[in-house]
Order: structure tokens, then sequence, then C-alpha cells
């Protein structure tokens, strides 16, 4: 029975314990459904998703799964790569087609023949380069640096990035026929702070990873770091989430970590981060609470930091609607005003997410990032109070 046969009789559960893929949310169940389509076929496949969701595993499970599986899949960094000696490493060269070519060399793509080559960070590959790894897609021949003999080869490709290449395209630093190429079966991985389910998952599996790799008894993290760790925002993602556990692991020496432990850790995690409040005893008590709840607290606070500087902003945007020709009555920055105005924790809200769009000029995307929100949540926010047609 071949490998790819049975990996095609496993159930969603089994066939995420064999490629190591971690998660019991909705999105993550259908990232592994796509991964089942598509392995048994030659498709090109493109992953999408901010730096360390975890692109590469989703990319070896492709892989494994696959009648290729039995030739290695080739990992190339494109951005790793200088762009003077890029198309070498991924074409290869002949002998004297340059300074330091003292002998033929395969590439890359050579390389992985009858196998799959894995392009990460593909959005930083130059653009004379994407002229000829389309024609790799497209043909499967390629040409060696200094040959005008065309090479062909059998690969399967799988290629990632953390950029909008649609952006990338209207920048005009992707190719526009790439673009399309490459996205006809697209798998976009979100990032940690939109499955917080998946966290607590992530922090056992680490945690017996690390134990068994050094041989260590561990007591893990208590119930009230675990809902810490979940309701941080993970820039770094699962790959940041991963340094982050085992270093407390070490720091602690294998006992019980806490939340007080993971503030130390990373200062960055705000009090209202953590979960609780300190009452007089200083004992603290552990209040639940919902992500609406710490991303609203989030925005106020927010708020509060900013009306300290206040003025930096209202000069921002007097320089951003000169330069848009724009006339807008500056009158409603003035901190004094601001600060006596009796407003609601909603009315606070409103006024931030306002500035914050206006500051990124509209961009949803930045201001969320910015507000440490989801897209959901900010257009969601933005229908509430009636920013659309402020905008």
């Amino acid at each position: 029975m071949s490998e790819n046969y049975r990996n095609s009789k496993l159930d969603t559960e089994e066939f995420q314990k064999l490629h190591g893929i971690i998660g019991n949310s909705v999105i993550i169940k259908e990232v592994v459904n796509i991964i089942q389509q598509v392995a048994p076929t030659d498709v090109t496949v493109l992953i999408t998703g901010e730096s360390g969701v975890g692109k590469e595993v989703v990319a070896k499970a492709i892989h494994n799964s696959s009648n290729r599986n039995n030739k290695p899949m080739i990992t190339v960094n494109c951005g790793a790569i200088p762009e003077g000696i890029i198309e070498s490493e991924l074409f290869g060269h002949e002998k004297g087609a340059f300074t330091g070519a003292v002998e033929a060399r395969k590439g890359y793509f050579e390389i992985s023949d009858g196998g799959t080559i894995f392009l990460d960070e593909i959005g930083e590959l130059p653009l004379s380069t994407q002229a000829k790894f389309l024609r790799v897609l497209d043909t499967g021949e390629f040409l060696r640096v200094g040959s005008n003999v065309p090479r062909k080869v059998d690969v399967r490709v799988i290629a990632a990035t953390n950029r909008d290449l649609e952006q990338e395209v209207r920048n005009n630093n992707f190719r526009k026929d790439l673009f399309f190429r490459l996205r006809s079966i697209n798998i976009h991985i979100p990032p940690l702070r939109d499955r917080k389910d998946d966290i607590p998952l992530f922090i056992k599996h680490f945690s017996e990873n690390f134990a068994e790799r050094n041989k260590i008894q561990i007591e893990g993290f208590s119930e009230e770091a675990i809902e810490v760790l979940k309701n941080h925002t993970w820039e770094g993602n699962v790959r940041e989430l991963k340094n982050v556990v085992e270093s407390l692991l070490v720091l602690k020496q294998g006992k019980l970590i806490f939340p007080e432990d993971i503030k130390k850790h990373l200062p960055e995690i705000k009090e209202y981060e953590l979960g609780y409040i300190a009452p007089s005893r200083n004992l603290p008590v552990h209040t639940h609470k919902s992500s609406e709840q710490v991303e609203r607290e989030l925005i106020y606070r927010a708020l509060l930091e900013i009306k300290n500087d206040l003025e930096e902003l209202k000069n921002n945007m007097v320089l951003y609607f000169e330069n848009k020709n724009t006339v807008y009555d500056l009158n409603e920055l003035n901190s004094d005003k601001f600060a006596n105005e009796d407003l609601t924790l909603q009315d606070l809200e409103k006024e931030y997410i306002k500035r914050m769009l206006l500051k990124y000029h509209g961009n949803r995307r930045l201001t969320a990032k910015k507000l440490n929100i989801s897209e959901r949540t900010l257009y969601r926010k933005i229908n509430e109070y009636g920013l659309n047609e402020k905008l």
C-alpha cells in the first residue's frame, strides 16, 4: 500500500497528528481538508499568512502526502539569497558563466527533479527572475546561467509569502501573470490571534516536546497563565509562542508557571491582559473576560495614552490633509476640549477608531493592526459607529 493511499484514508485528526498540524479551530480543519484534496495532484499551491504561522508545516504536509514523497522537498528562502546570485541558485550555472564559476553546478530546480520545491517568501523574488520562474511553471523548462541549452525538470512547486501579492502587483513589484498562475490554489493560514482556542494545544505540544527532548519533568502552565497567553497578541505567531513557552520552562526550571512569570518574561504584556485585578490584600482574583471586553479595554487604554501625545497626532493630521488638499476642523482635536468632555467609553472608542482610520488613510488592515484587534472586529465597529460616511 502506497504512503499516499494510506494518507488518503486518514481522518482529519489522524492526518493532523501524522503531519504535525495543531489546532481544532474550524479554519484549521478547512486548511487540512484543502491539503488532503490538493496533495495527490501536481497543482501549484500558494500558501499565504503572516511570518511564523506555520507555512512550511503545511508545505511539508502537502509533499509528504503526495506521490512524490519518496523524493525530498527542497526548501528555498527567496528572501535570504542576494539578488545577484539568485538565478544561479535556482537554475544552476555553467563553468565560466561568471567570475568564480569554476565548475558547472545544478540549481535547486534540478536538484528537486521528481520531487517538490518549496519557495518560501516568493514575494521577494526579483522581477527579472519572476519571468524565468513563470517559464518553469508553464513548461518545466529553464536555462542555466551561461547556457543556451534548455533543460527540463518534473517538479511540483509550492510557494509561500507573508506579503499581499495583489498589492505587490499594483505596486509593480510582482508580475500579474505570475500572480494569477500562483493563486489558483491558495491556502491561507490565519494568525494565532484569530484562533486563540488553539493556543492551549500549542502550549501543551511545545511543553511536552521540550520535556521529552531535554529529559526533564515539568509541571507546565497554570490555567490562569494559559489564559494570559491566549489573550496576548502574538505578532510572531506560532514561532514566537514556541520560543516563549520554552524560555519560560527553562527559567522556571520545570515548576508551575503563573501569570506573574509571564509578565516578567514579556514586559510588553499590560496588566489588563493578565486577566485579573489585585485587590487591597494583594491576592489575585481571576476574572473571565470575553475577547470583546479585552479588545475594548485595549482601545480605551491606547486612547488614554495617546491623549498625552495629542499634539503630535494633530501635526501628523495637518500634514496629511495639507497633502490631500482637504479642509478639516482641527478644533475637534483641541486637547482641553477633549479632556473636559464627559465622554462614555463608547464615545472614546469611536473617536479613537476614527482618528486611527484617518491616520492610516482608511487602510483597515493597518488600522486593525495598530489597534491590536482583528479586521473583522474593526469592520463591525466601523458599521456600528457609522464611520463609513466620515472617511
